[in-house]
This record gives structure tokens, sequence and C-alpha cells, in this order.
């Protein structure tokens, strides 16, 4: 214990932490595994000296103090240094010697993570369980009129497109008057969003890259997966397999020099190209790639020194509004591809989103818009924008199906919504409600890495350390020490397993409905929910 006089208003002990370690000295070996493991260093071996007191059988002699030591497991306090939880001690011991628990004190830590000024940044999500899309019901059981269908026998297509959808006299005046008419790609409704060659390992990047190839080349499903910021590595945009990649571009450009320079190389067209102008999880604000995790590797695909940190602006810089960005940068893009490619935004779910949409409808190069909700989960956000800032995704989506209907264009601009798809493991079911709430399609990130990688980090936050590049598990570490705990091809059976999985329990949402050769978009007229201010704002049945 320190002296008296060396205790600071910083001063924690083990009990003011949100984890303790709890350690058995009758079972611990002192491997050093659980040392060696720990992402933040919370652990350490250390020296304890033990004071017996030992009273002789007579009164001849006095008691005498009788010391001992041994060596054993110390948890810092220091801030810096608190415990996450993730877990991986115990993993690692062969004794199970040790565990994290979660104290029974409020978090006390809250009040001293800001030491020099620096707001708290994190790598999970906002600490809310609470989802509407989880309360979200499917009500609507076909039975005589239109027989509702057998999920296990019968014959399903479950795909979606991607790409301006003109009505069939629009098309052949396009096809007429300018020998083009708006690319279009077949996809499967489950898009794997952006999480940039940066933000995850090596190892899952790879995993991810080859559990897509399999699903598409094996499996027949058209799965595509979104690159997020940063480019990608050159043998991808040399191979075939890019046909099955959404490259995004964001408003740092960073690793667009690449791709600009293999365009010569490319043997396939990307499936579609995003133009990232907000993440559900900060709107308003660019996204962060700390130093920590700016190796060689990723220097040389960014074209940036090494080490240092990678701040992307809040907004495209060369651009002086949003009508500008969006005008300009979708027909840029398209050019760059010679018109062959679908060109769409990505941007935050906001107030805002409606002017964004109907600069959008008046756009012919538009291939659809993207929208990411609140509850999106990145590695470069502040808590108080998780926590504070952002709109949620089921309303917002549903505002802007409306706003389609009323200009007779929900059939041609798709919608993909985003943000807390399968946050509390529901995947299949939220991405159904969001669908049938007028998405085209949905895009999900972090429940990739939980089901696909074993992901430790939770909504409780657990773990949460993505940001800093010392995941535990070498999902989103720069380490070569950590990635190499992550096994690219175990992550690819995992991946295709979360697939198949969803694709059983999509078909058994939609048979009922009796819909097998088309998603069920916009009928929300098969949704109900127990929560009337939620039923009449997103004009679905109110049940109870």
């Amino acid at each position: 214990m320190e002296p008296v006089e060396r205790i600071t208003p910083s001063t924690l002990s083990a009990k003011d932490l949100p984890w303790q370690i709890l350690w058995r000295k009758d079972r611990c070996t002192l491997c050093g595994r659980c040392t060696s493991v720990c992402p933040v260093r919370a652990i350490e071996l250390g020296v304890h000296r033990k004071r017996a007191l030992t009273i002789p059988p007579g009164l001849e002699e006095r008691p005498a103090n009788l010391f001992s030591v041994y060596h054993g497991i110390d948890q810092r306090t220091d801030p810096a240094h608190a415990c996450v939880g993730c877990g991986m001690c115990t993993l690692v011991c062969p004794n199970g010697a040790i565990v994290p628990a979660r104290t029974d004190e409020s978090d006390r830590l809250r009040f001293h993570v800001n030491q020099g000024g620096e707001a708290r940044r994190r790598g999970g999500r906002r600490n809310d369980s609470k989802s509407v899309l989880d309360r979200i019901k499917f009500v609507r059981i076909s039975m005589l009129t239109d027989p509702a269908l057998d999920a296990g026998r019968h014959e399903f297509e479950l795909h979606t497109l991607l790409g301006r959808i003109l009505p069939p006299e629009r098309m052949l005046a396009a096809e007429r008057d300018n020998g083009w008419t708006p690319p279009v790609r077949e996809i499967y409704p489950l898009i794997i969003g952006g999480m940039s060659f940066g933000a995850l390992s090596p190892n899952m990047w790879e995993g991810l890259q080859m559990g897509v190839a399999h699903l598409n080349e094996e499996m027949g499903m058209p799965v595509r997966i979104c690159t997020g910021e940063g480019g990608c590595p050159p043998r991808l945009l040399q191979s075939r397999f890019l046909k099955y990649v959404i490259l995004q571009i964001a408003s740092g450009y960073f690793g667009w020099d690449e791709i600009i320079h293999a365009l010569p190389k490319m043997k396939e067209d990307p499936c579609a190209i995003e133009i990232k102008y907000g993440q559900g999880a900060k709107p308003g604000d660019g996204g962060l790639l700390m130093w920590y995790k700016v190796n060689k590797l990723i220097a040389a695909i960014r074209g940036v020194p090494q080490g240092i940190s990678l701040p992307s602006p809040p907004t495209h810089q060369t651009k002086y509004s949003i009508e500008e960005a969006v005008a300009k940068m979708i027909q840029s893009m398209s050019m760059a591809w010679g018109f062959r490619v679908p060109v769409y935004p990505k941007i935050s779910a906001t107030s805002t989103t409606q002017a964004v949409l109907n600069n959008l409808t008046r756009n012919p190069y538009a291939a659809g818009l993207a929208i990411d909700g609140e509850d999106g989960g990145t590695g470069a956000a502040y808590n108080v924008s998780m926590d504070h800032m952002g709109h949620p995704i089921a309303s917002n989506l549903r505002d802007a199906y409306m706003t389609l209907v009323k200009l007779g264009k929900q059939n041609e601009l798709p919608l993909f919504a985003g943000g807390g798809i399968g946050k509390n493991g529901n995947l299949a079911a939220n991405a159904a409600a969001l669908i049938m709430l007028g998405a085209s399609g949905v895009q999900t990130g972090k429940y990739i890495l939980q089901a696909a990688a074993g992901c430790l980090g939770s909504e409780g936050d657990r773990c949460n350390v993505c940001n800093i590049g010392v995941c535990p598990k070498g999902i989103t570490s720069q380490d070569p020490r950590l990635d190499r705990r992550l096994d690219p091809e175990k992550v690819a059976r995992r991946l295709v397993d979360v697939y198949l999985t969803f694709d059983t329990e999509l078909k058994k949402i939609v048979a009922p409905l009796g819909r097998s050769t088309s998603l069920p978009i916009g009928m929300s007229d098969a949704l109900g929910i127990s929560n009337a201010d939620a039923a009449q704002r997103l004009n679905i049945q109110y049940v109870l």
C-alpha cells in the first residue's frame, strides 16, 4: 500500500475500477501467460510480503512477527492501464486461477479517464441496449388468399439491386438519347459494412475476403464487402475478386492514390463506389486511425509517414456544400470507371437526410443512398458522440422511404440502412424489419467481428480497445505478435456460417408473407410493435 503522503486525488484502488482481477494463489503456477496476453497491461507479476504473528505457548517469550515472501499477480490501478474485462487472462490460464469481475461499485473511473485534457476514446458502441428494432414483431401471416410458403422446401430469391432502377420507358429513352443506362448490380441484402485495412488486422481482412469469395463462388450468394476508408492491398485491386468489393472513398482520401494508379491494371470493375460523408456513431466528425495502428504496411498503402495519427476531415474539403459534393463526387467517380460502376453516398442518419435524398433523386448518376444510424460501431468516436449524437436508423430510414413514395421513386433509388443491425444478436430480425420499413439492404460491421472472429467486446463496455491497436484476439491490431493469434481460414469458415444462418432465418421470416421471388421492401403492413408512440412514428401497427 502506498504511504499516506503519496496518495493523490488520482490515486485509485481496484474497487474504484470497473473491473477487478480475482486471482487464486492456491491454483496459480506463475506461468506468466495471463500477464503476457493482457492487452492493456492491467496485471503484472509481483512480490508479496506477508506478516504473521507468532504467539509462544508460555509467557516467557514475547509475541513475534514472522515474515514470508511469495510471488503473485498484482492489478494495476493506473487509469491508463485499467482492466477492460476482456477475459483473455482467463482464456489462457491452464488452471482457472484468474478471472475479471465487474465491480459492484459505481464506475468512478469515468472521472479519471480524461487526464491531460484528453477526452475518452473507445472502440465499441454506445452503452445503451435499448433498440426499437428488437421490439418490432412480424404480424402479417398469409394463410388463405396468399398462402404462406414452407421455408424449408421452397426456392427463394433473396437478392436485391444496387443501382438506379429506371422504369422501362425511361430506360429505353436513356439508351436511345445517351447510349447509356445506369449500372445495376444484383447483390445479397446483407453487406459487410466499411471496416478499413488499417482498422482491421491483415489476418482479419484476409479472412473476410476469403469468406466473401467462397460465398460467391461456392455457395452462389452474391455477398459484397465494403473496404472502408484507407484503400486496399494492391494485389486485391488487380485480382478477379475485386468484383465482390465496394470501394469506399472518404474525406481523408487515404489509399486512393493506389486505387487510381491501379485502374489500368484492374481485371474486374469493383461492385460499387461508396462515397462516405458521415458515420452514424459520430455525425459531423471525421474518422481517426490512431498512430498505434499506422505501421509500415498501412503507411505505404495510405501514402503517409509511419507512426502518425490519421484524422479524416468531417467533410470533403474540396467541396462547398453537400449538394455540390454529391453532384461532383458522384459524377467524377462514375467517369473514372467509364460509367460502368454504381456510385452512391453514405451519410449519417440526421434530420438533414431528406435534403440529401432530394438532391439524389434529381441526380441521374446516383445509384442509391446508404444511411448509418446512431448505433453504428466505430473505433474512432468520442463517448460524447457515441452516446449523445445521431438519429435512430428505424425512423430516419422510414422518413426517407416515405419521401421516395411521395415522389413516386421508391422503386428507383435503393436505400441501404446500417447502425446497430444485430446489436443484440437478432441480425436477421433486425434486417427484415428495416427491409419492410423501406431498405433494399442492410450493412453491418461489428456483428461480423463478434460472430466471425469472436470479438470479446460488448455493449456494456467490456474490452472495446479496438482503437489503440492492442486487440487481445488480433482482430483490430496492427502488431504482428497479436495478429498471428487470428487464423484467416477460421474467420472465413465462420463468416460462411454466419451468412448461411442469416439466410435460413430471413427465409423463416419472409416465408409466412408468401414472398419467395422478391424481398418485401416497404411491406410495413407486416410489422407491429407494442409501443404506441413508436407505432405512430413508424406508421406500423400497434399491437399489445
